[in-house]
């Protein structure tokens, strides 16, 4: 993506008409696998669509760090909802969801190994293949880090973009809780993370439960992260911020405000 989109929040049909309500919004993004693209295009996306806002389809289910092959019948769904669409850019998460044909509904860590990067490039070449725009990777907010991993998560990241030539979705709200989970500074983190790459990036809330901190989307931005979205624009300014809230909606005058402290916190223009 270009220079310029500022900041959006992401499509969610609860919170439609507040997201197709924003004067200044010009980038959205919607659950890939919530548009069905032999079907017509929701009429409120449709809309955004005509008032030329920027849609990129946010995928959750390839799996692409799953050791089997990535499904090719979701690389093609993907694909044609990216063309229905017109997206500039597509984006999926360095994660797997499923197992010997066990759908497990979550995004789950990929041990960080050798053979973890060759599974991962593989499936991404793969699906590059067939998307008609480019694709963003998203590291993931993990609990957990497999044993004996061969990689710290920069360096991880960094040779899976790097090996297949992809872009970077940084969710800031991500790096933020895996570093406050393993005693790491978040600002030493994200100077390690190639942020050349950056296609756009991310925000959202999280809270601790049982001394953990989880990357909920039903929560509020905690300053922290407000904070370290700050260094990231002071160290390379992004080209568009997504605010995501995926449950437990505020009413519209809270969800403006987030976006308004988001804008602050990037030197962005407001969208309110």
């Amino acid at each position: 993506m270009t220079d310029g989109y500022g900041v959006g929040l992401g499509w969610r049909p609860e919170i439609a008409g507040l997201v197709a309500d924003l004067p200044g919004l010009r980038f959205t993004e919607v659950i890939a696998e919530s548009v069905d693209p032999d079907r017509p295009l929701d009429p409120q996306l449709r809309a955004l669509r005509e008032r030329a806002v920027t849609v990129v389809p946010h995928g959750v289910r390839l799996s692409l760090g799953g050791a089997e092959p990535v499904d090719a019948a979701r690389v093609t769904r993907l694909a044609a909802t990216a063309r229905l669409l017109d997206a500039p850019l597509v984006s999926e998460h360095i994660a797997f969801v499923r197992a010997g044909g066990v759908e497990a509904g979550h995004l789950l860590p990929v041990p960080r190994s050798r053979a973890a990067v060759d599974a991962v490039v593989a499936n991404v070449v793969r699906a590059q293949a067939e998307l008609p725009a480019p694709i963003a990777l998203e590291p993931i907010a993990a609990l957990f880090d497999w044993p004996d991993d061969e990689f710290d998560e920069a360096d991880f990241v960094t040779e899976i973009l790097e090996r297949c030539d992809a872009l970077l979705l940084l969710d800031v709200a991500n790096v933020y809780a895996n570093a406050r989970n393993r005693g790491d500074d978040p600002v030493a983190v994200l100077d390690r993370m190639p942020l050349e790459r950056v296609a756009y990036v991310h925000v959202a809330g999280g809270a601790e439960h049982d001394g953990l901190y989880h990357d909920t989307h039903t929560d509020a931005v905690a300053p922290p992260v407000l904070e370290l979205l700050t260094q990231l624009c002071s160290r390379r300014r992004p080209p568009a911020v997504l605010l995501e809230r995926d449950g437990r909606y505020p009413p519209a005058a809270v969800l403006h405000a987030e976006l308004d402290a988001i804008a602050l916190a990037t030197g962005m223009a407001p969208i309110t």
